[in-house]
């Protein structure tokens, strides 16, 4: 076995097993999650979960092998109906993207992926990043359609990928939010990072990473409002967490907060948030690239009822 071997340092007392290994070992905690969760890590010779505390003077023992053994699978071809490309040329591609379908695949979701849908179709995307996420230079929410860039040539990628750290790409949402928020244009400039107490959301913490929503009400009915979003920076759920943090969640996001009857009434199943714009400089061109989504039917009717009579 290939393991590592010392005593929990001082610096990660206290600090969750996927956040200390994350750190210890410089892998992201996606991977460090997997080691624990395939019984790789152990605190006193016990086995120990993802959210376990690391503890002073405690032997932590890391069978750093079985990296190798959780990776991801690799995105197996599979058509997507309603995954639309929008844009095409030898270098890029856009789609618009569905709900209920993943960017690429990850350990655990067995569901459709933007990858495995342009492999079906016959598209070859550049081939640098993970194996199961070659060509992804950006992310959706697998509840949040519309509109992603993937990188067909590897210039592309080194470009696209350079361009969305340098935040030059301008990324456009809509989102319908309950009530109405004041003031009506502003942003929101608050740390992301995993909740304290429900791994499998994020909120605004002290010790999160920089992310900056800017908004603007565009129109406000009864009870809800029409936003549009754009994003400074791309942090997992960053549009549901900083809206959330306003007392306005995206209307359908039961999981930050969102009124449940009100989205049972409106028969949404997921938060009202959707990718409307995309426009960036071609990687390769230079030419300016911009494409536009309209809404996607479950959205446009949940509006269309919440608006009703007041338009």
């Amino acid at each position: 076995m290939s393991a590592r071997a010392m005593p929990v340092p001082d610096g990660l007392a206290g600090d969750r097993v996927d956040a200390g290994l994350s750190r210890l070992l410089g892998v992201s905690r996606t991977r460090a999650a997997e080691l624990a969760e395939a019984g790789a890590v152990t605190l006193d010779g016990r086995a120990v979960g993802k959210s376990d505390r690391l503890t002073t003077g405690s032997w932590l023992e890391v069978d750093v092998s079985a990296l190798d053994r959780v990776e991801a699978p690799a995105a197996a071809p599979e058509p997507v109906p309603g995954m639309r490309v929008v844009l095409e040329d030898e270098h890029l591609v856009v789609v618009d993207k569905p709900v209920g379908v993943a960017a690429h695949p990850s350990p655990g979701w067995t569901g459709p992926t933007v990858v495995g849908a342009l492999a079906a179709a016959g598209f070859r995307v550049a081939t640098s990043g993970a194996a199961e996420r070659q060509g992804v230079v950006h992310r959706l929410d697998v509840g949040t359609s519309g509109l992603m860039v993937v990188a067909k040539s590897e210039l592309a990628y080194s470009g696209l990928k350079r361009a969305f750290k340098e935040r030059t790409v301008d990324k456009v949402y809509h989102a319908v939010v309950q009530g109405h928020p004041e003031p009506t244009v502003g942003t929101v400039d608050a740390p992301i990072g995993r909740h304290p107490s429900a791994d499998y959301k994020f909120a605004v913490t002290a010790d999160g990473k920089p992310s900056v929503t800017h908004y603007e009400v565009l129109e406000m009915v009864p009870n809800a409002s029409l936003v549009e979003v754009h994003l400074e920076t791309g942090r997992t759920h960053q549009i549901r967490v900083h809206m959330a943090a306003l007392r306005h969640p995206c209307v359908g996001d039961v999981t930050y907060g969102a009124d449940p009857t009100l989205a049972a009434r409106l028969g949404l199943t997921r938060q009202w948030l959707h990718a409307m714009r995309l426009a960036f400089d071609h990687p390769v061109t230079g030419a300016r690239v911009e494409v536009t989504s309209r809404y996607p039917d479950d959205l446009a009717h949940a509006w269309s009822v919440l608006s009703e009579g007041y338009r």
